[in-house]
């Protein structure tokens, strides 16, 4: 974990924003070994939602300053892919953001409704929902509740 664990609040601030771009990286496994360390669930619950949602938002906007023609010229990605894609964000809309948090996938969700421009606001709000109700989980298990 880059020994973020040991910054305590910062670092898990730090390792949140980080995990939730496109950095490989487990905001899962910090949050439980700080939470573990520290004993302080709420400060670890905010901290961390607040980490990973800035994240989100910096890969939707990302996303959002994004071109097609980039896309197609510089990662050879078909135009009849982003088109499927297109379709599957226009299905789901802004409540992909929900699912957010799942890892891997998660931060090409948000990357995706940058890019295809889902209403801001609305997305923002639904990464925040997601983003606490996966560390309300993880405090529930480990737990600290």
């Amino acid at each position: 974990m880059f020994g973020l664990e040991d910054w305590g609040l910062i670092g898990l601030f730090l390792g949140n924003i980080l995990a939730a771009t496109v950095v490989p990286f487990s905001s899962d496994a910090l949050y439980i070994a700080v939470l573990a360390a520290t004993k302080m669930t709420w400060p670890c619950f905010f901290v961390a939602t607040a980490g990973n949602w800035i994240g989100s938002l910096i890969s939707f906007g990302m996303g959002w300053l994004g071109k097609l023609e980039w896309l197609e010229k510089w990662f050879k990605v078909k135009h009849e892919t982003l088109e499927k894609q297109k379709r599957f964000v226009n299905k789901y809309g802004v409540w992909l953001a929900l699912v957010a948090w799942v890892p891997v996938v998660g931060d090409v969700f948000a990357i995706a409704l940058g890019f295809y421009k889902a209403r801001p606001v609305p997305t923002a709000l639904l990464l925040l929902v997601g983003k606490a109700g996966r560390f309300l989980v993880w405090t529930a298990i480990v737990g600290l509740f």
